[in-house]
């Protein structure tokens, strides 16, 4: 080799080196025992250690807070299958625990990391060495969640009803076919009930619609405070609001709606200083098998609606039982 060639291989290494000290990903050769042997100035930037001080020392001894029992089987599979493997951020936020400095993303408190494992073989062809790859995608991260949480927040506004905060409509009754086909799988007691406001319009013509407004609110109020976690509550339409009630037999479910019947009577609201007070009449039905669509067993309930309505309204009234 002429001394040019000598010269072009080291300016080469030269090029080579100074390239990995300067990239801005993190680059960590570990041997086989998961001794350090290369560490780039990327994870000296960020770890506080230089590669002289590091080089040498077992990655998981100088980094007690890795989570060691699953990357050490992350790396295993990577010496033995001669294969890479990736370790997104998604899957675990971080690897290595460091601070984020990054003024965009200042929120975040650790960097978020996208990590690839790269077997590294010899001369000889083994693999005795393994490459550790660390990205900084706090960036894409924290955009990322951004989005989600604003598509979760648009998602819970296209289900709301904006009157009572109750789920909407369409909402609800997709919650009903779901509670329908559900009980067809397993079987398990399933309620549903409509409560309707009574003399609304009696309401709205001595008060004004906006009371008639305040009043629906203020029923919607009393049934989601004695809502179950597994209940579904929505606005059905107009004064008319509905619950569905997981494991809930119509004899059960008549439990609850006496409590709800009875706190809406004894409460009262207040619109323009004056105390408004109100009533509710509550139709009840059990789903069966008898009841072979959502439309069916929707309409059964509205039967018993419409049944305690003509009994005198503010009561309670299931298909098929005796309340």
């Amino acid at each position: 080799m002429s001394k040019v060639d000598d010269l072009n291989a080291m300016n080469e290494l030269h090029w080579l080196i100074d390239m990995v000290q300067t990239i801005e990903v993190g680059l960590v050769v570990l041997d086989r025992q998961y001794n350090i042997q290369l560490w780039n100035g990327f994870m000296e930037n960020h770890s506080g250690i230089s590669p002289n001080d590091i080089k040498g020392s077992n990655l998981f001894d100088r980094f007690d807070d890795l989570p060691a029992t699953w990357l050490k089987q992350k790396m295993e599979s990577v010496f033995l299958l001669n294969n890479q493997a990736f370790i997104s951020w998604e899957q675990r936020p971080y690897v290595f625990k460091f601070r984020n400095y990054r003024p965009i993303t200042g929120r975040a408190e650790f960097m978020f990391q996208n990590i690839t494992l790269l077997p590294l073989s010899s001369l000889t062809g083994q693999i005795t060495h393994l490459s550790m790859i660390v990205y900084d995608v706090t960036d894409v991260a924290i955009n990322k969640m951004q989005l989600d949480n604003a598509t979760d927040k648009l998602q819970l506004h296209n289900q709301t009803d904006a009157l009572t905060l109750l789920l909407n409509r369409r909402y609800w009754l997709q919650n009903a076919v779901q509670e329908f086909e559900r009980f067809n799988r397993y079987c398990e007691p399933v309620s549903m009930l409509l409560i309707d406001l009574d003399h609304l319009k009696q309401i709205n013509e001595t008060y004004g619609h906006i009371a008639g407004d305040r009043a629906i609110q203020h029923v919607a109020h009393v049934m989601k405070k004695n809502l179950r976690t597994t209940d579904i509550g929505g606005r059905y339409g107009g004064e008319t609001l509905g619950i569905i009630l997981n494991h809930s037999s119509a004899t059960e479910s008549a439990i609850q709606a006496e409590r709800v019947r009875a706190e809406i009577e004894a409460a009262e609201f207040t619109y323009n200083s004056r105390k408004i007070k109100v009533t509710v009449s509550i139709g009840i039905c059990e789903l069966t098998e008898e009841l072979q669509s959502p439309d069916k067993w929707l309409d059964k309930t509205d039967e018993a609606l419409a049944l305690a309505k003509v009994s005198g309204r503010n009561c309670i009234k299931a298909i098929g039982t005796q309340l």
